[in-house]
């Protein structure tokens, strides 16, 4: 797995693996505990784990990088919305839903596939009622307990 990564950082909640083509990020993926880090093999996969682990250290750390246009029209709607979520608060599928006069399963759908998550924070969209019922298409396992993790971090 590392050698598709242009590097990959050791996270509290795991590891998180970053994929650069050319001068954009291809891709940033949430990766299992007892993930080995890997140094970056390039400088934009270093300014994004830099800008990775500032957030980490400060959920008010923003991010400032060239992301590689990917996903439908909805999808990156979708997208622009979750990135304009403050750290510490959440919206539910359904309040980007109305915001988009689309469904909430569309939009959970399009945060499963958001490419860049922690940078658009995916994980600040909830169930009406607070309730976590997925992260990155999983209901359980190490990436539930990511979402988890990035609200607590956030004090949510």
């Amino acid at each position: 797995m590392p050698a598709e990564f242009d590097a990959i950082l050791k996270t509290p909640f795991g590891a998180l693996g970053v994929r650069t083509e050319n001068d954009v990020i291809a891709e940033i993926r949430f990766l299992p505990p007892g993930t080995q880090a890997l140094r970056p093999k390039t400088a934009l996969a270093e300014r994004a784990c830099q800008q990775l682990a500032a957030y980490l250290a400060d959920p008010k750390a923003g991010f400032d990088l060239p992301l590689r246009a990917a996903g439908t029209e909805f999808q990156r709607s979708v997208w622009k919305a979750i990135a304009a979520i403050p750290p510490g608060r959440t919206l539910s599928y359904g309040d980007i839903a109305r915001r988009l006069k689309s469904a909430p399963r569309a939009v959970g759908q399009a945060c499963g596939r958001n490419p860049y998550p922690v940078a658009v924070p995916c994980h600040r969209v909830v169930a009406a009622d607070g309730g976590l019922v997925g992260f990155a298409n999983a209901r359980s396992g190490y990436l539930l307990d990511t979402k988890r993790w990035l609200l607590e971090h956030e004090r949510i």
